[in-house]
């Protein structure tokens, strides 16, 4: 049975969904006001994958995956203004950016992608069941007109989730304006608009949602008042994820989430990601670099909740060893049936152990090996445990294209960053990878024609020349390929 660590009771427990037949997942997605970065990488990535899993063990059609876009918020406000843009022309172009980094990382579409202003009417009408419970208060004197705070003192179960003692969270709190809230904890659920700032009108005046209440309000919508799962970066616990808690068990009457999941920070060299430190990466700066398939491989590569230490040294290590289960499969006609059951129930094993993908990779890396030595002596079983290997990987979103594609992308990636950083960078590369493809092409063409004259001497010279240029040939019963060392 799949069990997943729950943050919200600090163990590992049996997931047991509400409803067998429709298990409900939220997550919360990117604030568009910039290219995505490392960390939300790993959060499209991991979530990805459970998705998938989930999917495996109860069924496509039986899973429904939320990940909102917080498209209203005080950083996309100021972007805007320093770019001269209008909101939605700023939010509508990093929503496509955003799409293409997660489409480039092979990350599934969610079943629903709410945006913020899409559902005004429904924050609106949960901030007002929240004032017309007590939960919620509009400022009083001193505070701005028409801002709205939630009351975290009526909130009895506070803190829950993060672990953090409202009392001592108030000794360190710093209050701008004494006279806004009642309570140094409360927080905002609508800010009343201030001059040239996009506003909606509602009850309390011109205004736009705080951020918190966004996703209660899109949450609930999507999924009911009472769902399965709801997921984000660590970061996120405390405050956002404590207050959603809040205002939707206060606004509904009942509990909001079962199990609460959150992947761990990026680290870069050891230290936290940051662009005051000046470590700071966009996916789309990496993937300059990198395959996204190696991407993707290393993020999977450490289970979800530890840290992951981004490094050039690190990625090279996740090519490499893609590399391998990628060679395994080279030249391999995957076949159905055969003994693959103790490699399945492993990795399954493995995922239903809070979706430990270290493990499950490690699986993989069996089943290469199982195939590489029985390549040259059992092509039906080798064919079997290929497809086998192949069917894993996707469960994890990895080895979806052929050795061929895989191998031919890694050599474009290589000449692109050559030739980016030669004088002639404006060389263009696809011509560049035309005109090698054909004199390798040619020399092996050449070759073939020494060996059938049995010129060994000319054969071995042309095979050492283009082993010079990092060329391997593999000479096999339907001729010779070639491939990149």
């Amino acid at each position: 049975m799949l069990q997943i660590h729950n943050n919200l009771t600090k163990r590992k427990e049996s997931f047991v969904p509400i409803d067998p037949k429709n298990v409900r997942m939220y997550v919360c997605g990117m604030t568009v006001y910039d290219l995505c970065h490392l960390g939300h990488a790993r959060v499209l990535v991991v979530f990805d994958v459970v998705y998938r899993y989930l999917r495996q063990v109860y069924g496509a059609e039986q899973v429904t995956y939320v990940r909102n876009v917080t498209d209203i918020d005080d950083k996309i406000i100021a972007r805007a203004n320093e770019r001269g843009e209008k909101i939605n022309q700023l939010t509508d172009h990093y929503i496509k950016e955003m799409v293409r980094d997660a489409d480039a990382l092979g990350v599934q579409h969610p079943d629903e992608e709410p945006r913020a202003t899409r559902h005004m009417d429904e924050i609106i009408a949960m901030i007002q069941t929240l004032i017309d419970k007590g939960y919620a208060y509009q400022a009083g004197n001193g505070g701005t007109l028409g801002d709205v705070y939630y009351d975290v003192s009526h909130f009895e179960h506070y803190g829950q989730l993060s672990g953090k003692n409202t009392d001592d969270l108030r000794a360190g709190a710093r209050v701008e304006v004494d006279a806004a809230k009642q309570d140094p904890l409360d927080f905002v659920l609508w800010k009343a608009a201030k001059p040239g700032e996009p506003y909606w009108e509602s009850p309390w005046g011109k205004g736009r949602p705080g951020w918190h209440i966004e996703c209660s309000a899109m949450a609930t919508c999507c999924l009911g008042n009472h769902f399965d799962i709801h997921g984000g970066g660590l970061d996120l616990q405390f405050p956002h994820h404590e207050n959603e808690i809040a205002q939707s068990e206060a606004a509904t009457g009942e509990k909001f989430v079962n199990v609460w999941m959150h992947n761990g920070f990026v680290r870069i060299d050891e230290e936290k990601m940051s662009k005051s430190l000046g470590n700071f990466f966009t996916i789309r700066e990496v993937l300059e670099k990198y395959k996204p398939e190696v991407v993707r491989f290393f993020i999977l590569n450490s289970h979800y909740r530890s840290p992951l230490n981004y490094s050039d040294k690190h990625l090279d290590e996740a090519k490499a060893a893609l590399t391998t289960l990628y060679n395994a499969l080279r030249g391999v006609t995957p076949g159905e049936g055969g003994d693959v059951q103790a490699y399945t129930a492993r990795f399954d094993a493995a995922m239903d152990d809070d979706f430990n993908t270290p493990e499950a990779i490690a699986v993989l890396f069996e089943l290469a090996r199982e195939i590489n030595r029985l390549r040259n002596n059992d092509a039906l079983v080798t064919g079997q445990l290929a497809a086998e290997l192949m069917r894993l990987g996707r469960c994890l979103g990895l080895l979806q294209k052929s050795p061929g594609e895989y191998f031919e992308e890694i050599e474009v990636t290589e000449q692109m960053i050559a030739a980016r950083a030669s004088a002639g960078a404006s060389i263009d590369i696809k011509v560049i990878r035309a005109d090698e493809k054909k004199k390798i092409e040619k020399l092996i063409e050449q070759r073939s024609l020494a060996r059938e004259n049995k010129n060994w001497a000319e054969s071995d010279r042309i095979r050492d020349e283009l082993a010079a240029q990092g060329v391997v040939l593999e000479d096999g019963p339907q001729g010779t390929t070639w491939r990149r060392e």
